[in-house]
């Protein structure tokens, strides 16, 4: 029985406790790495003091610390492509446990690392270093993880299980900003300095060795599984097939991923040191308001999955990239006047970015399963490393002369996204 008639004859199941289990599994282990990948830009400041030389200039600095979290991003394809080549030959399931290793042991060395003071020049090195590292796993775990709850899912619920997927990422970025603010609050700055910015790296690294454990108990695809006994794995590089024959769901993939990374980027990762720097909130405060719009990014990502099973992606889509248009433009000019409303602003916005769930249903259905995990993970970390790795840097250079710059940058790429779902075929088959 071929793969697509086997899809079909299982779409109409409901989820059993199994997909359930997979589902948590692998949320569970995808929150703990993507915590590790993105802890790095809430203590981005503290970084900055203690691996560059204390005579450099603030602005030049910050903008060393954010390169270096850049470069992350900028070594995610190459990552990306090596584990999805053998993610689309040797399993779905090998390459899975490979990128938590790969990501939980760099973040536990990160906060062994001396400082600038101690071993001057190789400080920033290491820290580089193990920065790509981060990038290298983080780019196989992100698509190896959509294909491979996708493909143990029915058909009909693909949406749901990429948009929990997705909301078990954001939980992460959650778990970051809550260490932040822990720390933050536990301890004194001269604390945070000294000492306390490394817990949460030496944490992350141990709890994410206990995720690879857990990660044990998940199975291989059936997708996959099936592709193997038929004998019907890619008979040359999935990549090259990928790059021959799937051009338009190349550009597709990356055009989507550039509004999921300006989602991400800007409005969770980079508001909280936004608001301090330009707005004049604390930290505390900054991170509070961080959390509940990440809490409702989670929540936002689930219902958007949910809607694009009921409704279709193509609408979902639309109509999600036009509310997070406009809740951008509402968060940012209406902020200056009230600072009071910053937590309801913020969570609202948070929400409206949950349109990102639907995009990995989009990208699973664009490839066929034989080179589905390649041409994700080339299209997606492909444009994150140009578009996500750049954002940082492009936004913070643009605030120096205008305030709304994080503002229109957003704005551009919810129009891209409406734009995209306005030309895109609905493609409800998996096959």
């Amino acid at each position: 029985m071929a793969t697509a008639d086997i899809h079909h004859a299982s779409a109409a199941r409901p989820l059993t406790g199994q997909d359930y289990k997979t589902l948590s599994l692998a949320a569970l282990g995808g929150a703990l790495e993507f915590y590790d990948f993105i802890i790095f830009v809430f203590f981005a400041t503290t970084i900055g003091a203690l691996f560059f030389p204390p005579s450099m200039p603030d602005w030049l600095r910050l903008f060393q610390t954010f390169g270096i979290f850049a470069a992350g991003y900028v070594v995610r394809p190459l990552g990306g492509m090596v584990m999805a080549h053998f993610g689309d030959l040797l399993g779905r399931k090998k390459m899975f446990n490979l990128s938590i290793v790969l990501m939980a042991v760099p973040t536990l060395m990160i906060g062994l690392l001396p400082t600038y003071a101690s071993v001057g020049l190789a400080a920033p090195l290491l820290l580089l270093l193990f920065r790509v590292l981060q990038g290298a796993a983080v780019g196989g775990e992100v698509p190896g993880a959509w294909v491979f709850v996708s493909e143990h899912v029915p058909a009909r619920r693909i949406g749901y299980a990429c948009g929990t997927l997705t909301a078990g990422l954001t939980f992460g970025i959650l778990l970051g900003s809550l260490m932040a603010r822990g720390i933050h609050h536990f301890f004194t700055p001269g604390e945070v300095e000294a000492f306390a910015w490394r817990i949460p790296f030496l944490l992350g690294g141990i709890f994410g060795l206990g995720a690879m454990y857990l990660r044990r108990w998940l199975h291989e695809t059936p997708v996959f599984t099936e592709l193997q006994q038929r004998k019907a794995l890619a008979a040359e590089l999935p990549l090259k097939a990928v790059l021959r024959g799937h051009r338009r769901a190349v550009v597709l993939s990356m055009l989507l991923t550039w509004m999921l990374s300006a989602g991400i980027v800007v409005v969770i990762l980079m508001t909280p040191a936004l608001l301090q720097k330009i707005h004049g909130f604390d930290a505390p405060t900054a991170l509070q308001a961080n959390t509940a719009a990440t809490l409702c990014l989670a929540f936002g990502c689930i219902a958007a999955g949910l809607l694009a099973d009921r409704f279709g992606a193509r609408p979902v889509l639309l109509g999600g990239a036009l509310l997070f248009g406009a809740c951008t433009w509402l968060f940012y000019t209406t902020l200056p006047a009230r600072p009071d409303l910053l937590l309801p602003l913020y969570a609202v916005l948070g929400f409206s970015v949950g349109v990102v769930g639907v995009v990995p249903g989009v990208m699973v259905r664009a490839f066929p399963p034989a080179v589905r995990f390649s041409g994700i993970s080339f299209s997606y970390n492909l444009s994150y490393a140009i578009f996500g790795g750049l954002t940082p840097v492009m936004v913070t250079l643009l605030l120096k002369n205008h305030p709304l710059a994080p503002a229109y940058y957003v704005m551009g790429l919810c129009a891209l996204g409406a734009v995209i779902a306005l030309v895109m075929k609905e493609d409800r088959q998996v096959m």
